[in-house]
């Protein structure tokens, strides 16, 4: 299997430390934000993975080198000429990720989630990772119901910017920006859409505050 990590974005809030260093090479203990996903990834047996850059995305494609220092094969999605969002990074990408389902995670949060048993059910074409709500989102995002994402009026949980898709979602995207959101909420409709709900470290690092946060729990929790 295959996997993506979303590193495009610009990270606004972390301003000025995102002035000079893009917000997945920031350091949060012993590794870098990004290094945490491409570990978590190749311990759970993904095959290959698929970075998206822009801002200052040189620094990254140098840092990442092609996987040479990680044990993994990974590939550039460069969108240095114009950022696609969430949704057209992700169809801009598919000639690298192939024809199977593939993992999709961003690369700015602090997570022990294991991606091993993150697997597409039947008859869905996507499934999330949803998390309690942390408190930047009291309201949530999505309710989980059965196995399936809606967007009743009941206890909403949040998405973590996890999750499997098949390729099949992004095929009657256009090449242009998009986000991921609409794309979700449409598939939620159809019934289409999968999800389950993770308890354990999630962090979403996009502000000072909780950048400070996630680099006292990963010196606590000695994180690999």
């Amino acid at each position: 299997m295959r996997a993506m990590i979303l590193a495009a974005g610009r990270g606004e809030r972390l301003r000025p430390l995102t002035d000079q260093v893009p917000k997945p090479l920031l350091y949060v203990g012993r590794r870098r934000l990004l290094d945490y996903q491409i570990f978590a990834l190749k311990r759970a047996g993904v095959s290959e993975i698929v970075v998206n850059v822009c801002w200052l995305g040189e620094r990254i494609i140098d840092t990442l080198a092609g996987g040479a220092h990680y044990g993994i094969p990974i590939k550039i999605s460069d969108e240095r000429d114009a950022i696609l969002g969430t949704a057209g990074g992700i169809k801009n990408a598919l000639p690298l990720l192939g024809e199977e389902p593939f993992i999709v995670c961003n690369a700015d949060v602090l997570t022990d989630f294991d991606y091993t048993d993150l697997a597409l059910d039947k008859n869905c074409l996507a499934k999330l990772v949803l998390v309690n709500n942390p408190s930047h989102n009291p309201a949530g995002d999505f309710a989980l119901e059965d196995g399936l994402i809606t967007q009743s009026e009941n206890e909403r949980l949040t998405f973590s910017g996890i999750g499997i898709y098949s390729p099949e979602l992004f095929h009657s995207i256009e090449n242009s920006p998009a986000q991921l959101a609409p794309v979700l909420r449409k598939l939620a409709a159809q019934n289409q859409l999968a999800g389950e709900h993770f308890n354990g470290l999630w962090l979403d690092v996009g502000t000072p505050e909780r950048l400070e946060a996630a680099r006292q729990i990963a010196t606590q929790r000695e994180l690999s």
